[in-house]
């Protein structure tokens, strides 16, 4: 004979079960997907920040050694400086991935440094004992590197933002958007042309 006791272990037991294939269901069905692609974003855009810090940090180095050769070269090397120095003053908000004037304002500085440096790296050519100092040499492969590492690191970002941004304006992403995380934003992602992205090629 079942009691209800028994009957009610029955149910909760049953209960349990389906909760469980649900949350299973769920989970299969991207119910995670959006916060995971969000921080794969914050990830990258680390990332980002962190190679453009390594290259304002070798730019003074670089300065003070093209200075040492060419200091006639006032003019390139003011405005490296002074892109360097625009750079630094910027307060990034934290709202800079979902605010595209902030957003917009990071990328045109950095690409001014970035632009500024390139017409230095062109200068240098006039000068062959620059060319072969060795502390210049060292400096340029660092600086070679880092622009490298830079363009890695916003090509994994413009990836991270696609994917996070894609899963947002889906389905089931835009339901699960509606339903749980109705605080997420999309991304604001690098706009520049093509001849800005590209590392810029030094020979020496």
């Amino acid at each position: 004979m079942i009691n209800e006791s028994s009957i009610g272990m029955f149910k909760r037991a049953l209960l349990l079960a389906m909760s469980i294939v649900v949350l299973a269901g769920l989970a299969g069905c991207g119910i995670n997907k959006i916060p995971t692609y969000d921080e794969e974003v914050i990830a990258a855009w680390s990332q980002v920040l962190n190679q453009y810090q390594r290259r304002a940090e070798l730019i003074p180095n670089l300065v003070n050694t093209v200075k040492g050769f060419a200091a006639q070269e006032k003019e390139v090397l003011t405005a490296v400086v002074e892109a360097r120095s625009k750079v630094a003053r910027m307060q990034v908000p934290k709202d800079v991935l979902t605010n595209p004037q902030a957003f917009k304002n990071f990328q045109q500085s950095q690409d001014a440094l970035g632009s500024a440096l390139s017409r230095l790296l062109v200068v240098v050519e006039r000068y062959p004992d620059l060319k072969s100092n060795q502390n210049f040499l060292t400096l340029q492969s660092q600086l070679e590197g880092t622009e490298n590492r830079i363009a890695v690191a916003r090509r994994d970002y413009i990836e991270a933002v696609k994917r996070y941004n894609t899963e947002l304006r889906t389905i089931p992403g835009r339901w699960w958007r509606a339903l749980l995380y109705s605080d997420a934003e999309l991304k604001e992602n690098f706009t520049a042309p093509e001849s800005v992205q590209e590392v810029p090629e030094v020979k020496f």
